[in-house]
């Protein structure tokens, strides 16, 4: 539609802020079946969020909620979604105003003139007219739904736009009377990709690979974790992406055994293993990886029995998902190969079966072995339904990822295991015959990682 008009088209491209036309068109598919899904005389509100303060005048970079983006393809702040399912389907978004002064010191703005034809919506108007149309177009609208999640951002307006109504009631006027949690919808409809989101997850999954190739020939003894993660982020953004999914992670030595590090601030020791956990973000769609690889090029003996087993575990998780197979099988089969593996080398002592029931494993192994991945890099969707776990089906993506992490502090476990940390993570698809490994391109085995290494790695 819009390279039909191309004065709009031009006018927004010079605007700056146009989203990618594909993005438009997948938005508003994913509004017409979020219309399907819900009861007639229904109303849907979405944020994109605001703006959060770093320090005194300065921002953090702003990413719009991802429900937000999933249904509009739009991510300016300030900005809300209203949904009307009546005797038709109506869009409505409420945006900021063009505002010459503000543009020149913030970036420019869409506008709410050119909101509707490039969007793909039926009207817009600004945000600060929000109150005042909101109330008008819920006028006997009987479900209002909204994200339950965000109960404190919208309970206040949505007060008082209820009392505003009821104020009208001997107009003939009703408010709704069914407030409700839009996420139950949303968050299944996200669970599962169409071929146009796997697309873009295959990107961001080829960017997330290259990227840790980088990290990979960026190592070297005396460099700190910091300086890889430079190298890493570059290649992500040298490859089309504009940001990391999640704060990328760059652990060496013992620090790998602190899940969620991000200081990233250390020298790395020649004969320190380095655990990457890092992905690339791909207009919304998340890549997650993890790879763990020696300074040096080369394993030692303790550090290459650990990885090894963590990769054995790895692929069996991958190798049993497809459809109909339960969530939980993977987890199942990490924990008998990790415990049984750490009984073989000394780390553990006992019956097998008695360390997994009374899960002495989590000593080394404290975490789930994946988790959904789409928009979010902790991705939306129920992991149980009625209480039990839910069956893999085709368009889900999960993550696999195993571990086993040594902590310098634990008791009865000999020195030479200490400080020893490895993670192994892949994007998985479950396709309609298995499954299909999105982040493919990387060294897994100790001898790819050291031949890889000795190959591109001039620091080793």
């Amino acid at each position: 539609m819009l390279q039909n008009d191309s004065k709009q088209t031009g006018s927004a491209q010079k605007n700056g802020c146009q989203p990618a036309n594909h993005m438009i068109d997948m938005a508003q598919e994913h509004r017409h079946a979020l219309f399907a899904k819900l009861p007639e005389n229904s109303a849907v509100l979405v944020s994109s969020g605001h703006e959060q303060i770093r320090n005194r005048d300065v921002e953090f970079p702003f990413r719009a909620e991802s429900d937000f983006f999933y249904l509009t393809g739009f991510s300016e702040p300030d900005s809300v979604l209203l949904l009307l399912k009546t005797s038709r389907n109506q869009s409505v978004l409420f945006v900021r105003p063009r505002d010459p002064e503000q543009e020149t010191w913030q970036g420019r703005r869409l506008g709410v003139e050119m909101a509707p034809a490039i969007l793909k919506i039926d009207q817009a108007w600004s945000i600060e007219e929000m109150d005042e149309h909101v109330a008008e177009y819920l006028e006997n609208i009987e479900n209002l739904y909204f994200s339950f999640g965000q109960m404190a951002t919208w309970m206040e307006p949505v007060e008082q736009w209820l009392s505003t109504l009821k104020s009208k009631v001997r107009r003939g006027v009703s408010a709704p009377t069914q407030l409700c949690d839009l996420d139950t919808i949303t968050h299944e409809m996200r669970l599962f990709k169409s071929d146009a989101e796997v697309a873009l997850m295959r990107e961001a999954a080829r960017i997330s690979v290259e990227g840790h190739l980088a990290a990979m020939r960026s190592v070297a003894a005396g460099k700190y974790e910091f300086q890889v993660q430079a190298d890493l982020e570059a290649t992500f953004m040298q490859h089309g992406s504009q940001k990391v999914a999640f704060n990328s992670i760059v652990a060496s030595g013992d620090n790998a055994c602190i899940l969620h590090y991000t200081e990233n601030s250390d020298q790395m020791g020649r004969h320190q293993l380095v655990l990457v956990d890092a992905g690339a973000e791909f207009r919304g769609y998340a890549g997650d990886i993890t790879t763990t690889f020696p300074v040096s090029g080369r394993f030692s003996e303790e550090q290459k029995s650990l990885y090894e087993l963590v990769y054995q575990a790895q692929q069996t998780a991958i190798d049993c998902i497809k459809p109909g197979v339960c969530y939980s099988e993977p987890h199942q089969k990490v924990i008998e190969i990790l415990t049984t593996g750490l009984v073989e080398l000394g780390l553990l002592n006992g019956d097998v079966q008695a360390l997994i029931k009374e899960e002495a494993y989590r000593a080394f192994f404290m975490h789930g072995t994946g988790h959904w991945l789409g928009m979010d890099v902790h991705d939306v969707g129920s992991y149980k339904i009625n209480g039990d776990w839910r069956e893999f089906e085709p368009g889900m993506v999960v993550t696999v990822e195993p571990g086993l992490y040594v902590d310098p502090g634990l008791d009865d476990v000999e020195e030479r295991w200490k400080g020893i940390g490895i993670r192994i993570e892949d994007d998985i698809l479950v396709t309609d015959s298995g499954s299909e490994v999105l982040t493919k391109g990387l060294p897994r085995t100790v001898e790819a990682i050291e031949q890889w290494m000795s190959e591109n790695n001039p620091n080793v």
